[in-house]
């Protein structure tokens, strides 16, 4: 059985696509700069938001299932390079303690999406 399942569709209207992906429609594009219409995130920003969000979520759920006094989390992310690509990720960490931040620091080189992106995932492509 799928873990996640999605799809994504493009048209004639240049480079906007329309993705559908665990029940929520999403839409994403190009700048303009690039060709595109900027009507939603380009590609790599999504992989950013995807890092981003289970980052986030996963270093929740760690504090809370501690009963830890977490505040707020805030990662931010860059992506940097052309050949060699690689992401920059700063975690912003109020409510708690040095040891606590470290420990946080931690668990996030070991969030499920950062695991895939740092072991590489194969993709197997057909044609319907």
């Amino acid at each position: 059985k799928a873990m996640a399942h999605g799809t994504a569709s493009i048209g004639k209207d240049r480079y906007r696509t329309e993705i559908t992906v665990g029940g929520h429609a999403l839409v994403a594009d190009e700048p303009p700069a690039l060709g595109g219409g900027a009507a939603g995130p380009a590609p790599y920003d999504l992989l950013l938001a995807s890092l981003g969000a289970c980052t986030a979520i996963t270093l929740r759920m760690y504090a809370d299932r501690k009963g830890w006094p977490l505040e707020s989390i805030e990662v931010g992310l860059r992506l940097h390079g052309i050949e060699e690509k690689k992401i920059a990720r700063t975690l912003t960490i109020t409510g708690l303690d040095d040891e606590q931040r470290a420990r946080m620091a931690d668990i996030a080189e070991r969030t499920p999406v950062t695991l895939t992106l740092k072991n590489g995932l194969p993709i197997d492509t057909r044609l319907a």
